[in-house]
């Protein structure tokens, strides 16, 4: 992916690869979920090393498990891939990219869902540690979850107010991130 953004479309990797997530238009909201979430996400990479080697604080989770979970890892880069070359507008921030004239996708993953790349981590989130063997790092996951519903709650919220054609978009494409639920 990294390739392909490179050649067709440096202002979005340029965008994706901002270590701090932080823009002047961001809403406070999403400042403080982004915070938490960075500093949570941290601990889905840590928590796995003190649980499974250090001190295993659980039973490692079976290998049978393991290797599902990392093979889920693939299908999921391929539909954030997928995401990316449909949507140049995807910030790691809540904003409504006036700049470059940001305006409502509707296609690829967009005509099934609005949110597609939140559902695409969260699968992510839930394959991490169940990759690493953590048990104790699937409860940090499921807190990860919830901000991220509530930052998908929250920025469609900013989507219907601000970006011009989305509550149109929003009737078409009922769901948020998972067909027929929400």
């Amino acid at each position: 992916m990294m390739v392909y953004l490179l050649r067709y479309d440096t202002e979005l990797l340029a965008e994706r690869l901002k270590f701090v997530p932080l823009h002047k238009d961001q809403k406070i909201w999403d400042k403080v979920i982004m915070l938490l979430f960075f500093t949570a996400g941290i601990g889905l990479y840590l928590i796995p090393g003190f649980d499974v080697v250090r001190y295993e604080w659980s039973e490692s989770l079976p290998l049978w498990m393991r290797v599902l979970a990392m093979l889920v890892h693939l299908p999921c880069f391929v539909l954030l891939a997928w995401v990316m070359r449909e949507n140049t507008y995807l910030s790691q921030v809540v904003k409504i990219d006036e700049e470059r004239g940001h305006k409502v996708i509707t296609t690829g993953p967009y005509a099934l869902v609005r949110h597609p790349m939140y559902i695409v981590i969260i699968v992510i989130l839930f394959a991490v540690p169940v990759a690493l063997g953590s048990r104790f790092a699937l409860i940090l996951t499921m807190f990860l979850t919830v901000l991220l519903i509530v930052r998908t709650y929250l920025e469609d919220r900013t989507l219907h107010a601000e970006l011009e054609g989305y509550p149109e978009y929003a009737k078409k494409t009922p769901y948020r991130l998972i067909p027929g639920i929400w």
